[in-house]
C-alpha cells in the first residue's frame, strides 16, 4: 500500500525544521557571570601579597626605559634613580583609585556594545600567531587573506565578542605597514569591538586616528572603542615602545591591558605565591602610570601566564599553577577594584588533539571560576601561540558558548512548570511529548553542533569524521554564508585614503619611532 503524504503538511514541517536548525549568528550579550568565584586566599593572604608587592615597588623599584615616563614620574612625586622608579605605596594606591571599575565598549554596530568589569565578561579571540593551520589543516605562514577569514569567522561566531586584531600575522605585507591593514580588516569584516596594535607608539597613533575616522574624534574622548595591550618585560621592566603606545591610548581615553608577561620559573620566582607578588607589583606600576598620563582613563589589570618546564625550558599551558595564579590574580584585581584580563583555551600541542583539548578545558574552567573580565585568546590558540588553528578556532568558540551557558548559572524561571510536568507524567512515563519539554527542548540542555554524540553506527555511516574534520567543514560552511557588515561608504573611503597616505609616509623598514 502506498502512503499518501500531504505535500502542504510536509512542506510546513520542513519549513519548521529549517527554522529550528537554521544557524544563528547573533552575538551573545555580555556574559554576566553568575557563578561564585574561587578564592583560595583568605584576607590575611591577600594582604600578604599586597604588602609584598608594595615592598617590591618601594624597595626594589621598577625600571621605566623611557625618558618621558621618567619625567612624568618625577613630576608625580616618585623617587626616580636613573631608569629605576621607586613608587611609594600611598602614591600608587591614590592613582589606582581613579581607574574606572566598569567599562562600556562601543562597537560600530551599537547592538554589539559590551560591558566589562565586576561580573561582566567578554570572550576575545587569540592574537599574534606567526603561523596558522588553514582550511585544509596545513601549517603555513599566514597572509592578509587568512586574517580576513579569521575576522569573518569572529563576526559570525556568537560567543566571540570581538574580532581582536592580528589573530595571525599577515606575512605577505610589509612589516611597517601591517598595523594599518590589520586594523582595517578588524573594522571591515566585523562590526564587533576590536583591538588596536601597540607595536610602536606611532603605530598606536595610526590605529587611534583610524578609530577617530570610524567613530569620530570627539566620541573617543568619552567612549571606549578599542583596546591596546602593553606587555611588560618581566622581571620589573617597562620599555619605551610599550610605554609610548600606552600613552597614545591613554591620551585618547582608550583602555590598555597592562600585562606582565609571566614565564613562571624563568622570569619570576619558581613558586606560585611570590610569582604573583612580583606580577602584581609590575601590573600596579603600569596601571598607576596610566593615571599619571590621564587621570580617570580606563585601564585593565592584565597578564599573560605560563609556567616553564624545568626540563626543557619550554612554556607550558593548562598547568595547575596557572589555574591557581588566575584565582589569586582575580582576588587581587577585586581587592583594587579594577577590571582584569586573562588568557583562555590555551594549548601547547602541535596539532588539534587530546592534549590541546585537555589543556584548553583546564584553562577555561579556571578562567570562568576566577571571575576574569577580558577573556583573551579565547579561540584558536595552540602550539604555545605559535599557530592559530581554524579548526580549533571554531571549536573553541563553541566551547566558549558552553562556558557562557554554565557561567550564566541555574535558571529558575520555569521551575514550577517543570514540577507540574512531574505530576502530569508520574511514575514510569517519559517527558518527550510533554508541553513543558516541547517548549523548552532547545534551551534546556546545551546541544553542541561540533561534538559527535551519535551511535558508532551512525558515526560510521556519516563518514567517521573526527573533530578536526567536522570543524573545518563547519568553517567552510560559515564562510560561504558570511555577509559583510558594510562600512559607511564615506568612512570606508576615508580609511582607505588614510592607509594609502600613511603607507607612502612610513618607510618600508622597521624602525623605532623616536617622536615619543
Amino acid at each position: 500500500m502506498t502512503v499518501q503524504v500531504n505535500p502542504t503538511r510536509r512542506a510546513g514541517r520542513d519549513a519548521r525544521r529549517a527554522t529550528r536548525t537554521a544557524p544563528n549568528f547573533d552575538m551573545l550579550p555580555t556574559l554576566r557571570n553568575g557563578l561564585p568565584v574561587v578564592e583560595p586566599m583568605n584576607p590575611e593572604q591577600i594582604e600578604r601579597i599586597h604588602e609584598a608587592s608594595m615592598a617590591i615597588l618601594e624597595d626594589v623599584g621598577v625600571i621605566f626605559r623611557d625618558p618621558i615616563a621618567l619625567d612624568d614620574w618625577k613630576k608625580a612625586g616618585a623617587d626616580v634613580r636613573g631608569e629605576r622608579v621607586h613608587l611609594d605605596r600611598g602614591l600608587v594606591m591614590e592613582l589606582i583609585r581613579s581607574i574606572p571599575q566598569h567599562i562600556t565598549y562601543h562597537a560600530r554596530n551599537p547592538i554589539k556594545n559590551v560591558e566589562l568589569g565586576g561580573k561582566h565578561s567578554i570572550f576575545v579571540p587569540m592574537t599574534g600567531a606567526p603561523y596558522l593551520r588553514d582550511l585544509e589543516d596545513n601549517r603555513r605562514a599566514p597572509t592578509i587573506a587568512d586574517l580576513n577569514i579569521f575576522h569573518k569567522l569572529s563576526h559570525m561566531l556568537p560567543a566571540l565578542h570581538s574580532s581582536a586584531h592580528h589573530i595571525v600575522e599577515p606575512m605577505d605585507l610589509v612589516v611597517a605597514h601591517r598595523h594599518l591593514h590589520i586594523t582595517y580588516s578588524s573594522m571591515k569584516y566585523s562590526d564587533k569591538i576590536f583591538m588596536g596594535m601597540t607595536t610602536s607608539p606611532k603605530n598606536a597613533e595610526d590605529v587611534l586616528d583610524m578609530c577617530a575616522i570610524l567613530f569620530g574624534a570627539d566620541f573617543l574622548e568619552t567612549h571606549a572603542v578599542v583596546t591596546g595591550n602593553c606587555n611588560g618585560n618581566s622581571p620589573l621592566v617597562w620599555d619605551q615602545v610599550m610605554l609610548g603606545a600606552m600613552r597614545a591610548f591613554n591620551r585618547r581615553n582608550q583602555p590598555v591591558l597592562c600585562s606582565p608577561f609571566v614565564l613562571g620559573g624563568a622570569n619570576t620566582p619558581a613558586s606560585t605565591a611570590p610569582a604573583v607578588a612580583q606580577l602584581n607589583a609590575e601590573a600596579l606600576s603600569a596601571l598607576a602610570y596610566t593615571q599619571v598620563v590621564r587621570k580617570g582613563c580606563p585601564a585593565i589589570y592584565g597578564h599573560y601566564l605560563s609556567t616553564v618546564s624545568m626540563q626543557s625550558g619550554a612554556p607550558m599551558a593548562g598547568t595547575p599553577e596557572i589555574s591557581l595564579m588566575n584565582f589569586m590574580i582575580g582576588q587581587m584585581a577585586r581587592h583594587y577594584k579594577v577590571p582584569w584580563r586573562t588568557s583562555n583555551l590555551l594549548g601547547g600541542s602541535k596539532i588539534f588533539d587530546a592534549q590541546a583539548g585537555y589543556e584548553s578545558a583546564m584553562t577555561m574552567m579556571a578562567v570562568l571560576l576566577s571571575g576574569a573580565n577580558y577573556i583573551w585568546h579565547s579561540a584558536g590558540w595552540n602550539e604555545a601561540g605559535m599557530h592559530c588553528s581554524i579548526a580549533k578556532f571554531v571549536v573553541d568558540s563553541e566551547v566558549c558558548a558552553m562556558g557562557y551557558r554554565m557561567a550564566e548559572g541555574i535558571r529558575w524561571d520555569d521551575f514550577e512548570e517543570g514540577l507540574a510536568a512531574v505530576r502530569d507524567i508520574g511514575p514510569g512515563g517519559h517527558y518527550l511529548g510533554h508541553p513543558h519539554t516541547q517548549a523548552n527542548f532547545q534551551r534546556a540542555f546545551f546541544m553542541p553542533k561540533l561534538f559527535d554524540n551519535n551511535s558508532i553506527e551512525q558515526w560510521k555511516a556519516d563518514g567517521e569524521k573526527d573533530l578536526t574534520r567536522r570543524a573545518l567543514i563547519q568553517a567552510k560552511r560559515l564562510l560561504k554564508e558570511y555577509e559583510e557588515p558594510k562600512l559607511d561608504e564615506a568612512k570606508d573611503e576615508e580609511l582607505l585614503d588614510y592607509i594609502a597616505r600613511r603607507s607612502n609616509e612610513i618607510p618600508s623598514v622597521d624602525a623605532l619611532n623616536d617622536e615619543y
